[in-house]
Parts: C-alpha cells; sequence; structure tokens
C-alpha cells in the first residue's frame, strides 16, 4: 500500500487543510443524495457537494505542486490516513438529520465566505485565482442554507426543536473556524492567507442576524472542542475515509 509522508512546510499543510475541509464537507453532503426531503433540495445538495468537490480538485493540484513529489490530487485525496487529514472537526461528524447538514452549512458558510473574500487578496496568485472562484459558490451556500434555516427554526414546533438540536450539538466546534498554527501565524503575516481573527466579527454578525429572522437563540459559548488541523480527530473521520477510499485502496491505480 502506498504511505504518502508529508513535507512540514508551512504553505503546503494549510493549502491542504483546506483542500480536506471541502473533500470531508462534500463527501457528508454527497450522503443525501436521494434521500434529501425533496427533490429540488436532492439536487441542490449534490451540487453543494460539487461546488466544494471542485475547490478540493483545485487545492490538492496546488498542494501537489507545491509538495514537488509527483503525487496527484488522488493521491492526497484517498491515500492518506485519517491522523494525515487536517480538516476541522465539525465537517467530519456524521450527517445527521437535515437540520443538523443545514446548520452546518450554514456556520461553516458564514465563516468560509468572508474567508475566500479575503483570499482574493492573498500574496500568492494561485491561493487568490482558487479563492476568486470558490467566493462565488460559497455566497450562494450560505445563502441557501440560512434561507433553510430560516425555515426550519421558524416553521414548525418539531422543525424548530430539530433546529436548536442541531445548533446545540454543532456548536462546541466551531471555535476551531477561528484557531491559527504558529506555522499559518508566519502566513498570515506574510500575507498569504487571511487572519482568521478578523473574520470572526463577519462571521458573528451574519450568524446573528439569520438566528434572529430563524426565531433561534444563539448557543452559549464555552468550551471548544479543536483538534483537527492537528490531525486528531473523532473515530466520525475513519469511519468515512474506509467507505470514501475503498476503491482506490482496494484497485491501487485502478483507471476506468
Amino acid at each position: 500500500m502506498t504511505t504518502i509522508t508529508l513535507a512540514e512546510a508551512p504553505l503546503l499543510n494549510a493549502v491542504l487543510a483546506r483542500a480536506d475541509d471541502a473533500l470531508v464537507h462534500a463527501h457528508r453532503l454527497s450522503e443525501w443524495c436521494g434521500h434529501a426531503p425533496m427533490l429540488e433540495e436532492d439536487l441542490a445538495l449534490a451540487n453543494v457537494a460539487l461546488d466544494l468537490l471542485g475547490q478540493a480538485r483545485s487545492l490538492y493540484q496546488y498542494a501537489a505542486e507545491i509538495e514537488g513529489l509527483g503525487r496527484s490530487e488522488d493521491d492526497l485525496a484517498y491515500l492518506r490516513d485519517a491522523p494525515a487529514f487536517r480538516n476541522l472537526l465539525m465537517l467530519e461528524q456524521p450527517k445527521g438529520d437535515f437540520a443538523c447538514t443545514i446548520a452546518r452549512l450554514f456556520l461553516h458558510s458564514a465563516f468560509l465566505h468572508p474567508w475566500w473574500q479575503a483570499a482574493m487578496r492573498s500574496s500568492d496568485a494561485t491561493l487568490a485565482a482558487i479563492a476568486a472562484k470558490a467566493e462565488k459558490e460559497v455566497a450562494y451556500h450560505l445563502r441557501h442554507s440560512g434561507e433553510w434555516l430560516i425555515r426550519l427554526g421558524d416553521g414548525t414546533e418539531e422543525s424548530h426543536a430539530r433546529a436548536v438540536d442541531a445548533l446545540d450539538r454543532l456548536w462546541r466546534f466551531t471555535g476551531e473556524f477561528f484557531a491559527r498554527s504558529d506555522d499559518e501565524a508566519a502566513l498570515i503575516e506574510a500575507g498569504v492567507l487571511p487572519d482568521p481573527a478578523s473574520i470572526r466579527p463577519h462571521w458573528e454578525a451574519t450568524v446573528a442576524r439569520v438566528l434572529a429572522e430563524a426565531t433561534l437563540d444563539r448557543p452559549k459559548d464555552g468550551w471548544m472542542q479543536t483538534g483537527g488541523r492537528r490531525g486528531v480527530h473523532t473515530e466520525h473521520l475513519g469511519h468515512m475515509l474506509a467507505v470514501m477510499q475503498h476503491l482506490q485502496r482496494a484497485y491501487p491505480g485502478a483507471t476506468w
């Protein structure tokens, strides 16, 4: 079995982290294919997943270029074990019910949209180009998930209760959005990456506005679960990768 050892390069790790975010979230959304509450939403979630998969491909291609070892995007996506992944912990949690999926998409998109907007001004030309495309896609993701969260929160007694439960379950993972490693601090200082601290006011304002319209209370801040960026994951990621990577690992080098 091929084993990939990644160099400890700050830019490589930063690009991989965002690629892993997109890939893992895309897979979770793809699990709704054929199971969404209505046909229109089945197609909408599939399209959001495809947007994220496209972002993952661009980022993995750039990561492979930075690494310079001849790896491909498929190698980076399918031939790394869970501890090598650097995705946010929220994104690997089980898909849950529809309210959970919508709440996760909204909370992450509310952060990701201003992050990509800021990344469009990156001093790294490739990252800025990826950001220019991703920003437009995530703007739709944010609008779509926000409208659904309002519909659920301000809907029936059951939909409201499910939205409350989803926010309560996911809130402890939101602090990881704004954490930064020592390695990323140097990239932020150089203008390569946006400072997540500068994103927080935008995220807070968006969340407050949508929750108010959805008649949902913001969960109380408290202890926040982190570790994904360091490769410390919940058991859910390993189970997800076992499914996602099965074909590539069972038939190494297979082509259609």
